[in-house]
This record gives C-alpha cells, structure tokens and sequence, in this order.
C-alpha cells in the first residue's frame, strides 16, 4: 500500500470539485436557505458521484466508460433537464421560516439531486483518465487493487474537504439573511441553475 496514492487522490478531488457550477450554487444556496446539513449533503451528493467515476477511472473499466460516453447526449440532456427543473423550483421557492425543522426527507432530496445530476456527466470520467494517465496511476498499479482504491478514497476525501470548507465558510454568512434577502437568493440562485441547464440542452445541437 502506498500512502501517496491517498495523497495524490485528495488533491484530484478537491481540484475537481473546486470549481463553482450549479452544484456549487445549489450547495451555497441549500447551505444559506436550509442550514449547513443541507448544504453538505448536496455536497457530499457530488462527492459519491465523483468517487464512483473515479473507481471507474482508476480500475480502467473501458466497458462502462465507453457505454456512458456513448450515452452522453442522452445523459446530458438529462442533466439539463433536470438543471431547468431545479432552477424553476429554487426560483419559485419560498424560505423557510424555521431551519432547523428541516425534515430528512429534505435531506435526502438534497443528497440524491446531487448525486444524480453529478452521474448525468460523464465527461467527468475523462478529466479523471487524464488526470489517472498523466500521473501513471496505470503502470504504477500493476494489477494491485490497493492503491487504486486508496486513490479512490482520496478522490472521495478531497471532494469531500472541499464541500466542507465551502458549506463552513457560506455558513457564516446564513444569520445576515433574513426572508427578504433569502427570497432574492431563491431567484437569483435559480435563474442561474436554469441557465445552466439552458446551456447545456443547447450545447447538445452542437
């Protein structure tokens, strides 16, 4: 077992979630509307979604990988579609007026949305074999199932850190916003999640 494939795999996974797109928005927004549970689950909803592509990756499953890129159009369509949805209900929703009383149900909703619409992209395979290629995660494995998956587990812990401290820092800011400025949030939020969702159905004509 080499501890530097766990170290390797943290950075992957923070690099790649680190980026702010409609899940970051979704978690900011979920964190500040919702709390901060809400907003790490959304979060770590994105984080299981990477670590499954990044067994896929890592393990070099050509058969799954070429199947889901194959199947892109129709995943990514999903995806915006399900972006648009999203975008429409975070517009039209209204804030809560007690965070705490968040049911679980609530909770769950905000893991699976997540998690699915991290799945409708599998693009992220590909930045995970180049990223896996460039560092010779392959040759250096040589059929050793150990270090892949402490690569994976890194991938998983990266992402992880990374919905951490942006759910941690958002948080900070949750008691500032009062209904009126949480309302503005919803549509703000939502209309940029849609326009995510806009873009990517467009993209597909291209």
């Amino acid at each position: 077992m080499d501890i530097s494939f766990l170290l390797r795999g943290l950075i992957i996974g923070f690099s790649i979630a680190a980026p702010v797109g409609p899940i970051g928005i979704l978690c900011i927004r979920r964190t500040l509307t919702q709390g901060r549970a809400s907003g790490l689950l959304s979060g770590l909803g994105a984080a299981s979604a990477d670590a499954i592509y990044g067994v896929i990756a890592a393990l070099g499953l050509t058969l799954v990988s070429n199947f889901l890129i194959t199947q892109q159009s129709w995943l990514r369509l999903a995806g915006g579609v399900f972006l648009c949805y999203l975008g429409i209900k975070t517009f039209l929703s209204k804030p809560s007026e007690n965070v705490t009383s968040i049911q679980k149900t609530r909770l769950a909703e905000a893991y699976a949305s997540t998690f699915l619409l991290t799945l409708t992209n599998p693009v992220t395979i590909l930045s995970f074999a180049a990223v896996f290629a460039g560092l010779g995660v392959a040759e250096e494995t040589n059929g050793n199932y150990i270090n892949p998956a402490m690569l994976v587990l890194g991938v998983f812990m990266g992402s992880v850190l990374w919905w951490l401290i942006l759910t941690g820092f958002v948080g900070v800011f949750q008691s500032k916003f009062n209904p009126d400025r949480l309302k503005w949030l919803n549509r703000i939020s939502g209309t940029i999640i849609t326009l995510f969702g806009l873009v990517t159905l467009i993209s597909l004509k291209t």
